[in-house]
């Protein structure tokens, strides 16, 4: 577990291996994006304005995300959680950088749906390398386990030295294969965007039985979520596929 790489000497300011990781998450999704766009036919270099507005809304959406639910839960100043550097949470994230990326798609004169298409993959490819970041700084590990793979994190968030799922990794183990099928349907599914959202939430719904989130009413927290994606999901595959449908 490497949580820091380094520090920038004279403001001794830490680079977290966290940090490192979704700025590589955010390259990722970037050139995968700007080939989707290549290949439908759309400006490429519009991908990077893309990414401006996907990023700061991804960041700020976490942000708030983790604010509003750690504050309610812990009494902690808003402020506070919100200027933390800690906090990054995905599907904040996911909510905040999907508003935004509408926002970019309609200040670029860009049609959204065919745009999340190219996205779509771009997102599970970038959430994967995102856990690779939790499962460097030891943070979002699951239960105390005695599998022969189970990892102990000294330095987590936080610490244990308990040997626990690697709940990062199982994520990870899901979320590539997810990214190669989207990759593979990005020309032949009717809302892209939909199967990833269904896909994602399925896993999510499945992992959560090893992480130690409390429940609520039988689910976590992250469970309920992974629920509402998949019914999103696959309700706007639907009637994307209906009207589709009604079209030819």
């Amino acid at each position: 577990m490497y949580p820091e790489l380094f520090r920038i000497p004279i403001i001794d300011y830490s680079i977290s291996t966290f940090g490192v990781m979704m700025a590589i998450a955010f390259l990722a999704g970037f050139w995968i994006t700007r080939r989707g766009m290549e290949e439908r036919g759309f400006d490429p270099e519009l991908a990077s304005s893309l990414l401006i507005y996907t990023m700061v809304g991804g960041v700020v959406g976490s942000k708030i995300y983790y604010t509003i639910d750690v504050g309610l839960r812990t009494g902690l100043p808003f402020s506070e959680l919100f200027l933390a550097r800690a906090g990054i949470t995905w599907y904040g994230g996911l909510i905040g950088g999907t508003i935004a990326g509408i926002i970019g798609c309609q200040v670029n004169k860009l049609p959204k749906l065919p745009i999340s298409a190219c996205i779509a993959p771009a997102l599970a490819v970038g959430q994967a390398l995102g856990r690779v970041g939790c499962f460097l700084v030891g943070d979002d590990y699951g239960k105390v386990t005695d599998v022969p793979w189970a990892v102990v994190f000294p330095q987590g968030a936080p610490p244990t030295l308990d040997p626990v799922h690697p709940t990062q990794l199982y994520e990870i183990a899901w979320l590539l294969p997810v990214a190669g099928l989207l990759w593979s349907r990005r020309n032949k599914s009717p809302f892209l965007f939909g199967e990833y959202m269904a896909l994602n939430g399925m896993g999510r719904i499945v992992i959560e039985h090893w992480r130690v989130n409390p429940p609520i009413l039988g689910l976590t927290e992250p469970q309920w979520i992974g629920v509402a994606l998949v019914v999103s999901g696959a309700t706007g595959w639907i009637y994307q596929r209906q009207k589709q449908i009604s079209a030819t």
